[in-house]
């Protein structure tokens, strides 16, 4: 085991793991952020999904040598009182069913939002076509980034 040091939501933290340790693992079984889920573990449905220096990434697969000393943002993280336009939206679309996957829906919105602030709704379903719902919120999904590109 090797220990890394990383700076999680603006704040540095120090953990004792190995080195091909999923982020996502940190996060939730040593930093205690639970906010970011586990879904498939491949890399595939974006329920992972945290920002690296500001871009959408799958924590699951990103291993925490990867890590280096990039700003990681999660979901805890995006907004201190949870006031982050797209949460707004999300709530006023009334977006979440399960819930399970919209963390990392949130987190690839904003990410994509802040390199593409007025998109089109083709822009946004192509964003946001490697999120799954297995709800099928897609939608209102679809509604709330467009609410949010607008704030």
């Amino acid at each position: 085991m090797k220990e890394f040091k990383l700076n999680v939501n603006g704040s540095s933290h120090s953990v004792r793991v190995h080195e091909d340790t999923p982020l996502l693992w940190v996060l939730r079984d040593h930093l205690h952020l639970t906010g970011t889920k586990f879904g498939c573990g491949i890399a595939q449905c974006g329920a992972c999904s945290v920002h690296q220096d500001g871009v959408a990434m799958r924590s699951c697969v990103l291993p925490i040598s990867a890590v280096g000393d990039s700003e990681i943002t999660t979901i805890e993280g995006l907004s201190p009182k949870n006031d982050h336009p797209l949460q707004e939206a999300w709530i006023k679309h009334d977006v979440p069913q399960c819930g399970y996957c919209q963390s990392g829906q949130i987190m690839t919105a904003a990410s994509f939002l802040d390199e593409n602030p007025n998109p089109s709704d083709d822009e946004i379903s192509q964003a946001m076509s490697g999120n799954l719902c297995r709800c099928s919120a897609y939608l209102r999904i679809k509604e709330a980034v467009k609410t949010a590109s607008k704030s």
